[in-house]
């Protein structure tokens, strides 16, 4: 963040520049209605989205059974009561992947329980939720994401259903088989790493003794960099020689933490170049997104975050940017969870991350999964991330390498109020204040977030590479 920034400007790909952007993968179409197609009916025109508010493709991790929501949506309320049945339907899988090049896998029918129809009640815009079961068997691969899709069709009411939204995808991936950190409260705890100077393994060492779940959810490794190349006019992902090693080796430094069910996330921070997180054009945004989903792919990773800092805006923008903005900090976000909708994209509220708008007409609440606040700041996010649930905005971060730590009053409000992120930046064993003022936080973290005791194990991890 703002307190440690990188110091090694050490060029280095992560991947060839020969293989970046060769094919667009997984281009989720998640675009607003284009009513114009639908001018000689006065008729209310449906979609379906998911509980999250995602649009023609959603996400679940499966655990044995997981329960999904999906909703009837229109675009003026309904003249009369309506309802939609819903399918279990190959086919849709099946055009998918030919028109975008995906070879996404169908999940069994015997694994899926459907709810009853959707109806939508009149003068109502949104449909009763629609509960879908899925249940996992010794069948499913944990490598493999599956594809459950889901078509739609009108009963009654006088519904036009849009061109592209009647049919739904989920996507599934069966964790069933691996640890879980989610505890009781859901809130995520976000440790933001800067491994310039520490382990991220360090993460492994506290817990909470009644669950015996992690204490972090989510670790970033902060931070590999948005660079731009002057010989060939690109903008690609930059890892000085801390990040790179840490994924070069990521058995031992980034599986371990996966294996006990931390998300491992890399952090996306300007350079003093003139690229940035805020002033891509459309097409260069797309390109960079592509580039993000190779690396995470690449190195097994859970997502990105993105961080408007240090960046050297240049003012008039030259050709593939455009003058920095939130609109270009959200159309960077909206083409990476379009690239990669399986994987978290989270921001920092901070500079020109600190509010995003709508891109091509859907909401950031539903393209940025994670909005995680500047240091001791607590404000509700819902007008700057528009369709953002409290469950996905971190309040009130704490950096503990300055020793700005978080007020218990504040954590309470955190809990008691329902909001479900708070994130911590900076943590150390082995710097000074430690076993008072770290070991401090941490414990009433766990004590009034979670219930729980913190246990510190006492065998931290150093820093054992150059």
């Amino acid at each position: 963040m703002r307190s440690i920034f990188l110091k090694t400007y050490i060029l280095g790909l992560i991947i060839a520049t020969g293989i970046i952007f060769s094919a667009c993968n997984e281009n989720i179409e998640i675009g607003k209605i284009d009513e114009n197609k639908y001018a000689t009916t006065d008729k209310p025109i449906g979609y379906i989205l998911d509980g999250q508010g995602k649009r023609n493709v959603g996400f679940v991790e499966l655990r044995n059974k997981s329960q999904v929501e999906v909703y009837l949506a229109l675009t003026k309320a309904a003249k009369e009561d309506a309802v939609a049945a819903i399918k279990y339907d190959p086919a849709v899988l099946e055009a998918y992947n030919k028109a975008n090049n995906t070879n996404y896998i169908l999940l069994p029918q015997t694994l899926v329980t459907l709810g009853s129809d959707l109806k939508v009640a009149k003068e109502s815009k949104k449909s009763e939720k629609l509960e879908i079961t899925l249940t996992s068997n010794a069948s499913l691969d944990a490598n493999i994401t599956y594809a459950l899709p889901l078509s739609t069709q009108i009963k009654s009411g006088g519904i036009v259903m849009a061109e592209k939204e009647s049919n739904f995808i989920i996507l599934v991936k069966d964790l069933s088989k691996m640890p879980t950190s989610d505890k009781a409260t859901g809130i995520k705890i976000v440790s933001c790493m800067e491994v310039n100077d520490t382990n991220p393994l360090n993460n492994l060492c506290f817990t909470l003794k009644k669950s015996g779940k992690p204490l972090f959810d989510q670790v970033i490794l902060f931070s590999a960099n948005i660079n731009y190349n002057n010989e060939t006019g690109r903008v690609y992902v930059y890892n000085n020689p801390n990040v790179q090693h840490l994924l070069d080796n990521r058995e031992k430094y980034i599986k371990p933490l996966q294996d006990n069910g931390i998300k491992v996330i890399l952090g996306i921070l300007g350079n003093h170049d003139r690229s940035g997180v805020a002033n891509l054009s459309d097409a260069t945004a797309r390109a960079f997104a592509q580039e993000l989903k190779a690396v995470c792919d690449a190195y097994k990773l859970d997502g990105v975050f993105f961080d408007d800092e240090y960046s050297s805006y240049q003012m008039p923008p030259p050709p593939g940017f455009v003058n920095p903005s939130r609109q270009a900090a959200a159309r960077l976000c909206y083409e990476t969870k379009k690239a990669m909708p399986h994987k978290i994209v989270s921001v920092y509220v901070y500079s020109l991350t600190s509010s995003l708008p709508d891109v091509d007409g859907v909401q950031s609440g539903a393209f940025v999964d994670y909005a995680l606040h500047d240091y001791n700041q607590g404000y509700d996010l819902s007008d700057s991330f528009p369709g953002m649930p409290k469950s996905a905005m971190g309040l009130y971060s704490q950096e503990y390498g300055r020793n700005n730590f978080a007020y218990d009053v504040n954590l309470r409000r955190l809990r008691e109020e329902e909001y479900g992120a708070h994130m911590i930046f900076s943590l150390n064993p082995f710097r000074y204040n430690f076993k008072d003022a770290q070991l401090s936080s941490l414990r009433q973290v766990a004590d009034i977030l979670f219930d729980d005791e913190l246990v510190y194990n006492e065998k931290p991890y150093a820093k054992d590479w150059k």
